[in-house]
């Protein structure tokens, strides 16, 4: 398989992780655990609840289509690494006790985001080309 279709599975790949936890977890139907971590957040008031959870739902499946785009690879990447650490940083610290099993939350995600790093490496960078000087 050449390698830029081993790059672009990878990369649907991944944005069918994004797509999954925004549109599914998030939006339609939704799942309890994830919006029990959100409903843990101090000073976050219940009317907030849902807008809340749609709108991270709809900015993972803007991140999915980012993804699909493969624009701006390595800015897509740092954007990914942030969310997924910040979204993992916020479960624990508001819902652990609705997360199952934290280590493999962790472990998981630790190979999301190699797998995120390995499709912003597989594009290349386009630079425009420098006139020669003669």
């Amino acid at each position: 398989m050449p390698e830029s279709w081993r790059n672009r599975l990878a990369a649907v790949a991944v944005a069918l992780m994004w797509g999954y936890e925004g549109l599914w977890c998030k939006i339609f139907p939704g799942r309890a655990d994830q919006r029990g971590i959100v409903e843990g957040v101090p000073l976050l008031p219940e009317a907030a609840v849902t807008p809340l959870l749609i709108a991270i739902g709809l900015a993972e499946l803007a991140i999915g289509v980012w993804v699909l785009s493969g624009r701006r690879a390595r800015l897509a990447a740092g954007v990914q690494t942030l969310l997924v650490v910040g979204f993992n940083a916020g479960g624990l610290l508001f819902g652990a006790d609705r997360i199952p099993e934290p280590g493999r939350l962790v472990v998981q995600d630790l190979a999301f985001l190699a797998l995120i790093w390995t499709v912003a490496a597989g594009h290349r960078v386009h630079r425009p080309t420098a006139l020669l000087a003669t």
